[in-house]
């Protein structure tokens, strides 16, 4: 199979550089087409009346979900890479699953938590990883970042 359309989810942290930069490498060297997929978690927002404060924290997460996806992008034209970038609303582990029928690979980041870390915190890249409907290519996060 070959992977010309790939997924690089995206919360923009330090933690999803390195797979960013993975997911770009590998698009470069498959002549690939890269989206930058960054999804506006609203599972933090079930229980929370809509007033002007949780206004504004919705605002500063598409700030943010828009600075991580452009990062995606400036580094993709770096590389010669086209990016397209997406942003979303909902659960991410369901949107980032719901989207892999549509792409070929998913290269994403992870913490690398273990042990009672993972049990209470769950992870979104194993969650994608045993659900969706294509590869996964998870990308431990550099133990310097921490």
């Amino acid at each position: 199979m070959a992977f010309k359309n790939i997924m690089i989810p995206t919360d923009g942290s330090e933690y999803t550089k390195t797979a960013v930069k993975k997911g770009l490498m590998l698009a470069k060297a498959l002549d690939a087409k890269v989206t930058a997929y960054y999804i506006l978690d609203q599972t933090a927002f079930v229980n929370i009346p809509m007033d002007a404060t949780t206004l504004n924290i919705y605002s500063l997460l598409e700030k943010e979900g828009k600075e991580a996806v452009d990062y995606v992008k400036g580094m993709g034209e770096d590389m010669g890479v086209e990016v397209e970038v997406w942003i979303d609303e909902g659960s991410p582990v369901r949107r980032i699953i719901d989207a892999s029928k549509d792409f070929d690979i998913i290269v994403m980041g992870t913490l690398g938590r273990s042990g009672m870390s993972k049990l209470l915190m769950g992870s979104v890249a194993e969650k994608v990883a045993r659900l969706a409907k294509c590869p996964v290519m998870v990308v431990r996060a550099k133990e310097d970042v921490a």
